[in-house]
């Protein structure tokens, strides 16, 4: 049964957000070397089809006699055979079968390798969404302490404030200038990060969103809607059928193959009398069966194939386990962030308001300066936590596409 949850989630702004990191999916899609490889690999297991459904080749011998052999028509001087052999009917189909869909299997893990790898993306790129913001808000913050230090001077030396207010505006802002040379470092290895999923220079640039907004969304991701078509359970089905018909192609192996050729015997004709047909070739059709009379080795061929039915209906009921798992979580990371953010965004409105208040009393009486400053640290830690939120939120966000493989 579908669970219907409908909260209040927090976007970046869909115009440039959107379209950027879409062309971001499309490029790591086109140069990630992990995901080529996993389709190189798809291509591999795909030629596996035609090289055991068809027939085994033919066989072509010749004899001559170097003693030849008399006969009533003449002697044999050489002999050439021709035959074909032919496995039990069915045993190429059941073959071919088992081939076709390990080749379906590996191309489902393909498509979880492609989710996984738009996941990653994602995951690398909010951080550098949230460096962006974070170097914002340290810079306008140096510009408000900047000015804090500014008045704080004037006050005393008009007398009115204390040169502790000066030092105490004088730590903050070196604080917060040592905090934005940090972030500035850190882009490095963010941008590094980002830029080798999709197999381009360590520093390319990233074009990333500026713009917030809140909209109300409501949306349906049922756990069972999720079991229906991921592609890490279909690989596994597959690979169950795959070995349901290897289980099958092992049987038929065990049945007798049959064989059909052609022998020619060259023969001269008698010198020494005349009969009838002198010298007359022979054509000979032939018959082989092959007698599968050792059973170990097919019976141990069938048996492995129903280990590994066993084996991948366990894997799958464990990747069911974990999805479902995956799947709680995420979604309880979505609604957390969404909380905070929410949160978040009310501290930052009163904690302004607060900010606003102090800041016009010690404008009046010079007094409390340093409750203007914790407030307006408070304020920027505010800031932050709600940038920081939003980033967890749209990586929780991408997990959960990622768990119900959303297209």
């Amino acid at each position: 049964m579908k669970n219907v949850f409908t909260i209040i989630l927090v976007l970046i702004s869909m115009g440039l957000y959107s379209q950027t990191l879409e062309e971001y999916f499309k490029l790591a899609a086109e140069n990630n070397p992990g995901l080529l490889s996993q389709y190189k690999e798809f291509e591999a297991v795909l030629q596996k089809v035609p090289q055991v459904s068809t027939l085994p080749d033919p066989s072509l011998s010749f004899g001559y006699f170097v003693s030849p052999v008399e006969t009533r028509v003449g002697p044999q001087k050489a002999r050439f055979s021709l035959t074909q052999m032919f496995p039990w009917f069915g045993t190429l189909k059941a073959q071919g079968d088992a081939a076709a869909l390990m080749a379906e299997a590996k191309y489902q893990s393909f498509l979880d390798a492609k989710n996984k790898l738009y996941y990653e993306v994602s995951a690398a790129y909010f951080p550098l969404y949230e460096l962006q913001e974070w170097m914002k808000i340290e810079e306008r913050n140096i510009e408000i302490l900047e000015s804090y230090k500014t008045i704080s001077n004037s006050k005393f030396k008009n007398g009115v404030g204390t040169l502790v207010d000066v030092l105490r505006v004088d730590i903050f802002l070196k604080e917060s200038q040592t905090n934005l040379e940090i972030l500035k470092k850190k882009e490095r290895p963010l941008l590094t990060t980002f830029n080798k999923l999709l197999n381009r220079g360590e520093f390319e640039p990233v074009s990333i969103s500026e713009t917030l907004e809140i909209d109300m969304l409501s949306f349906d991701n049922g756990k069972d809607s999720l079991l229906v078509d991921h592609p890490l359970l279909n690989s596994l089905e597959l690979k169950v059928k795959a070995v349901e018909a290897s289980e099958r192609a092992a049987i038929k192996q065990g049945f007798p193959k049959i064989g059909l050729g052609l022998d020619y015997v060259m023969v001269d004709k008698r010198t020494d009398m005349v009969v009838p047909d002198n010298g007359k070739d022979v054509l000979m059709p032939m018959v082989t069966l092959s007698l599968p009379i050792f059973r170990k080795k097919y019976k141990a061929a069938v048996k492995e194939a129903q280990l590994m039915q066993e084996s991948y209906s366990l894997q799958k009921t464990e990747m069911t386990n974990s999805l479902l798992s995956n799947y709680e979580m995420a979604f309880f990371d979505i609604e957390q962030q969404t909380e905070l953010v929410s949160l978040f965004d009310e501290q930052i409105t009163e904690s302004e308001q607060a900010l606003n208040l102090l800041f016009t009393s010690y404008g009046n009486s010079g007094k409390d300066f340093e409750e203007v400053l914790r407030m307006q640290q408070q304020l920027l830690k505010y800031d932050k936590l709600k940038i920081t939120a939003l980033k967890q939120y749209k990586i929780a966000l991408a997990k959960l596409n990622y768990i119900t493989a959303k297209k």
